[in-house]
């Protein structure tokens, strides 16, 4: 049974828009947060009684359009200060059983999946009991002990079946699902933008378990596209970043805080939000992994990068009175020097097509995972640089960081590009486990290979600023081919088991076959033996 106020929902949706258009000249100059309420918010009762239509997949295939932010790592093209070249004899952890995830042709006991847009911007979260995996259109929920999927695959918008509004009849991708873990939550979203007025939907789970009863909201946007939502959990809020785009000119990241505390309960929920200037996108918000919070009070802490430094935002938010919100910053952290892989765009190749593919270089890679230890805090995170000096073989790699000390003086504490050989590697994901071991996957392609699911890491007792030997996942069979299909991935996600800390789960995407429209995606867990 579901529960909803349509005729409501229309008079929340005016009412918000007025108080986001409103609030507009505070957010310039980040006086003070823009405030607004959810538009409409209800519970679904139980997802497993919600029934996909039999045409869910059945659209012809898209191409979701690119929105590249503007060039923000400097002029130039500086040499790479941070190339690990060479790995210790040692190996990444060994992985386990790893299984399909949802793709073409995947089938669950809803039914079977059918490609119908690029890129499938894989990632999944792992809980208690469940790994839920998202791409652009669809999820679903496996068992955590056997990898067996339990529900799905479903379009991402059945989640907001009886819902009303652009958040159960859109279902237009840019989704995310995260693992609220102090409170044993899982949160979905997705962004509603077929037309305007925006919305970004968001699901609160009621339990622990992905396919039970869920709590509804729609925050909205007005008129100004809020592309490639991201979301951290921290203690006080849900924290959502966006880039914003008026038509095609970039207005720059918006930061937003949803509350949390009332969104657990299906309460009604507000929205406080900042507007930063277009000289800063592609900022992701810190998402707390392990058991322990940070400290009392502490701020969110967010993050982008420009030319030779990372910018690091403290955003703190008072549901009592928005007054005593504040956003502060961007403080800079210098890091070694980099030029964005593939100058931001298209230059990655793969075996038997001249088709190459996006690099997505101009942003930081999903998450910025963030763990609180007994004598500090530390954030790790990643992006895509270029390493190759060849003009004819600009190859790419890993860039990533441990940010150190966010609430005080924030310090990289380690650095590095992985970069074992000319193989072009992108689209990564990182995470630490509770010793602070490190894994980090992602995409590796050549002239000579398919593209591939690989990944490294490292003890946090091997030498600063270094991974271990590489290992694979799956190597692909085939290359996206096709007309204008350049896109890949948009982001991957490595996620650390709650119940044991130890370990890790991956997911990313490849191609069984060389085509268009039909790539797969795989899931992957293992853990570091030292980890107990």
């Amino acid at each position: 049974m579901l529960s909803r106020n349509p005729g409501g929902y229309r008079a929340a949706l005016f009412i918000a828009i007025g108080v986001v258009i409103a609030g507009h000249v505070h957010a310039d100059t980040q006086s003070a947060p823009d405030v607004s309420s959810a538009a409409h918010h209800d519970v679904l009762h139980s997802l497993r009684g919600v029934m996909p239509r039999p045409d869910d997949f059945s659209k012809s295939p898209r191409n979701h359009p690119a929105h590249p932010l503007p060039w923000l790592d400097g002029p130039g093209n500086p040499t790479d200060g941070a190339v690990q070249g060479a790995t210790s004899g040692v190996a990444a952890p060994t992985a386990g059983s790893g299984v399909d995830g949802v793709g073409n042709g995947f089938s669950g006991p809803q039914g079977t999946f059918t490609v119908n847009s690029a890129p499938p911007d894989t990632n999944g979260a792992v809980g208690a009991t469940q790994y839920v995996q998202i791409v652009n259109t669809g999820f679903a929920v496996f068992d955590k002990a056997t990898k067996a999927v339990t529900y799905g695959p479903v379009q991402t918008n059945t989640l907001w079946s009886g819902f009303g509004g652009p958040c159960e009849t859109d279902n237009d991708g840019d989704a995310t699902v995260v693992y609220d873990k102090a409170a044993g939550r899982w949160v979905i979203s997705q962004f509603a933008v077929t037309a305007a007025p925006y919305f970004q939907c968001v699901a609160v789970s009621a339990t622990s378990d992905a396919t039970g009863a869920y709590y509804r909201y729609a925050f909205p946007y007005g008129s100004v596209f809020p592309d490639y939502p991201k979301m951290g959990v921290w203690p006080d809020a849900y924290y959502e970043t966006f880039n914003m785009f008026n038509g095609n000119s970039f207005t720059g990241a918006k930061l937003c805080a949803y509350d949390r505390n009332a969104m657990l309960s299906g309460a009604a929920a507000t929205q406080q939000c900042f507007q930063l200037s277009s000289s800063y996108g592609g900022v992701l918000p810190a998402d707390l992994d392990g058991s322990t919070a940070p400290p009392a009070g502490s701020p969110n802490y967010l993050l982008n990068f420009t030319a030779g430094q990372l910018n690091l935002w403290k955003f703190h938010v008072d549901w009592a009175n928005t007054a005593n919100t504040t956003l502060t910053g961007p403080t800079a952290i210098p890091v070694a020097s980099f030029a964005a892989a593939c100058g931001g765009g298209t230059c990655v190749p793969q075996a038997g097509t001249r088709q190459q593919l996006d690099s997505l270089a101009d942003r930081l890679m999903f998450r910025l995972a963030y763990r609180h230890f007994a004598d500090h805090e530390s954030l790790v995170v990643n992006h895509s640089v270029k390493v190759g000096t060849s003009r004819k073989n600009p190859y790419t790699g890993v860039r990533w960081y441990e940010i150190r000390s966010p609430g005080t003086t924030p310090v990289v504490y380690q650095q590095s590009t992985y970069s074992p050989d000319t193989t072009y590697r992108w689209m990564g994901s990182v995470a630490m486990d509770k010793q602070g071991n490190m894994a980090l996957g992602y995409s590796a392609s050549s002239s000579t290979i398919h593209p591939a699911i690989r990944y490294t890491g490292r003890l946090a007792t091997d030498p600063l600023s270094t991974m271990q030997a590489e290992a694979s996942i799956i190597e692909g069979l085939g290359s996206q081919s096709g007309s204008n299909l350049a896109r890949w991935g948009d982001y991957s996600a490595m996620t650390v088991d709650p119940t044991d800390d130890c370990t890790f789960w991956y997911t990313n995407e490849y191609l069984k076959a060389t085509g268009a429209f039909n790539w797969s995606t795989r899931l992957e867990s293992f853990k570091f033996a030292t980890c107990q």
